[in-house]
């Protein structure tokens, strides 16, 4: 059974300590979430953690998986520098993946980077897992402006790499929900940013990914949602996993939806 399980996660850079300074415990659910998913993938044990980031390189065309053997990064764009990070990649999976997708004809690989660095939707789950888990390898792979339905492709593309390795993995889904809630969040109020999150955080709690493919890209668009493309990857790469959904939270108090959520697979594997 390659992939054990598979994590919605926001990603506020508020979140870390050393950048709220104190206005995290303002989404103290979230936090809490976030400890519990760490506390989870501890007990997994993986060794790849697959992150699909909105923050990552993205083109219109083309999902992009991070090249070479590692990365770094840190938090000095949000006043935290000394916060750092220092990744390496599963080398192996990412060839793999490449390998199906140019097999395929499908548009993924490892062209086109423009930023080695890591970006915030990386490292703000990994600042939580790091203080549980260590010595794992990750992948990291950007969304795109393709259809959802590529989206979702990407991710059984994804699963059937992982088959072909025998890697054990968890997948992490970074993204925020609705960044319209309140008058005074980053693109103010509107009615489509409460009712995403709602319907949104209905759909992940049954844990019907398929479902995510009926979202209307023009509401999703006025919904200014950020995350639905991960979401919809992670969808494709448990296709076929018998799991189990549960929802741990979901918070808007700066305007903007942070949704945390476990999708456990089962010991049988995936689905005949």
């Amino acid at each position: 059974m390659p992939i054990l399980a598979g994590y919605m996660l926001p990603h506020p850079p508020l979140a870390v300590h050393e950048v709220g300074r104190g206005e995290e415990f303002r989404i103290q659910k979230t936090l809490d979430a976030y400890n519990r998913i760490a506390e989870d993938i501890k007990a997994l044990d993986p060794e790849t953690i697959i992150i699909t980031s909105p923050h990552s390189i993205m083109y219109s065309d083309y999902f992009h998986i991070s090249p070479g053997t590692h990365a770094r990064g840190d938090f000095s764009r949000f006043g935290a520098g000394n916060v750092t990070f220092d990744v390496n990649y599963d080398t192996e999976l990412a060839g793999e993946i490449c390998d199906i997708c140019q097999k395929e004809g499908f548009p993924a690989g490892t062209e086109g980077e423009r930023m080695r660095e890591l970006d915030h939707g990386t490292m703000v789950p990994l600042y939580f897992i790091n203080k549980y888990f260590s010595g794992y390898r990750i992948i990291r792979a950007g969304l795109s402006g393709l259809p959802l339905k590529d989206h979702y492709r990407f991710g059984e593309i994804i699963s059937e790499a992982v088959d072909r390795t025998g890697r054990r993995v968890v997948f992490l889904a970074s993204g925020d929900l609705s960044h319209c809630q309140k008058e005074d969040g980053p693109y103010g109020f509107k009615p489509e940013g409460p009712e995403y999150d709602e319907k949104l955080m209905e759909v992940m709690g049954r844990g019907d990914f398929k479902a995510l493919l009926d979202f209307d890209e023009s509401f999703l668009r006025r919904a200014e949602e950020c995350g639905h493309r991960s979401f919809v990857i992670m969808g494709g790469a448990l296709k076929g996993y018998d799991h189990d959904s549960e929802v741990l939270s979901h918070e808007a108090t700066f305007g903007v939806g942070y949704g945390t959520g476990i999708y456990r697979c089962r010991n049988t594997g995936k689905l005949s």
